[in-house]
């Protein structure tokens, strides 16, 4: 088996928790020439890299046959409470989370999915995206509590309200994007090991079984790599749920470069439609906002989306990502959508 998982495409391990990255295997990270070589090694060395954690206590035993759906790039998730608070009130009987920390400094060491999930009464899924050496951007380190990360996870995640009967991690790229000499010459004193993935479920509904996936895919890159990712997530999903209804949601990062300004160029969509997804589950209207960590004024893009596949949708809206008080707490809005199982 490869970093990318096995023929299948998708990694099946399921732990209680993952285990760290050792203190020899973050000096070796640090040391290591910044190859596509090297970074595999790391890949293949870390188990945690092909696990999926999972935890929580499911409240019930199904999901409905009309069931809503909430995906949220969360932005390290700064505020598990809040963001809890809003999504509850949303009543989600699924939820793809993105971009979440787990014992990172600058979300003070927190495990802000299994918080979100206790605070809903959800199972959850958790994979790595990246282990991160450093303690982030800029505008990050203040809100740092130490000045090193206990554990150093970032990724993605699915709560449910019914225990999955399944759960696989779904790698995307191994060549170490976010860490060969090179390609983000920015970020050498912060190296990654890791890459874009997605965590896929199976989970049972009162009309039988539905596929949900979580996925988050590269920013720093062109509407043809995002395109590929797009191709071998839908070849491991065909693998791991062949015949299910599927569910796909998060942070896409459409036009998000400079060669497709305009989301509508993206290759992605075409090739999900041409595998029998549809992209008609989507609220009119951009899905980002200035926030704390990105106060970025005009930064006005839409990057998040549901690709839904054998299912009809009754309704999809974006909800705006602030606190009671009016403050943001990611800089990407809620989405939500409701679908039903014909």
């Amino acid at each position: 088996m490869n970093a990318l998982g096995d023929r299948a495409g998708f990694h099946t391990g399921t732990v209680s928790a993952l285990p760290h990255v050792t203190p020899e295997q973050r000096e070796a990270i640090i040391k290591a020439p910044r190859t596509s070589e090297v970074h595999r090694a790391f890949m293949a060395d870390i188990p945690a890299m092909s696990m999926v954690e999972t935890g929580g206590a499911a409240t019930d035993a199904t999901v409905p046959q009309v069931f809503t759906v909430a995906a949220w790039n969360l932005e390290r998730c700064l505020f598990p409470e809040k963001s809890a608070a809003l999504l509850a009130g949303q009543a989600p009987d699924v939820v793809l989370l993105t971009e979440m920390d787990c014992g990172m400094a600058r979300t003070a060491q927190r495990h802000p999915t299994s918080e979100i999930a206790a605070a809903l009464g959800m199972h959850y899924s958790y994979g790595v995206e990246f282990f991160e050496i450093g303690l982030g951007g800029e505008t990050e380190r203040p809100y740092c509590v130490d000045s090193v990360n206990r554990i150093g996870w970032h990724g993605n995640a699915v709560l449910s309200r019914a225990v999955p009967v399944s759960s696989v991690l779904i790698r995307l790229d191994d060549h170490g994007h976010w860490f060969v000499d090179g390609d983000f010459a920015w970020d050498r004193n912060q190296p990654r090991i890791g890459g874009r993935m997605a965590i896929a479920t199976i989970i049972p509904t009162v009309a039988g079984q539905l596929c949900v996936v979580s996925v988050h895919l590269e920013s720093n890159a062109d509407s043809a790599h995002r395109g590929h990712q797009m191709e071998r997530l839908i070849e491991a999903i065909d693998g791991f749920a062949p015949d299910l209804p599927v569910i796909i949601g998060g942070d896409l990062n459409t036009g998000n470069t400079k060669d497709a300004p305009d989301w509508r160029d993206e290759s992605l969509f075409d090739i999900a439609r041409d595998n029998g997804y549809s992209w008609d589950s989507n609220a009119e209207g951009t899905t980002t906002r200035p926030s704390f960590l990105t106060p970025h004024p005009t930064r006005v893009m839409k990057l998040d989306w549901f690709a839904s596949r054998g299912l009809s949708m009754d309704g999809a809206a974006i909800i705006p990502a602030l606190d009671p008080n009016g403050e943001p707490l990611s800089d990407h809005e809620l989405i939500v959508g409701t679908f039903a199982i014909p």
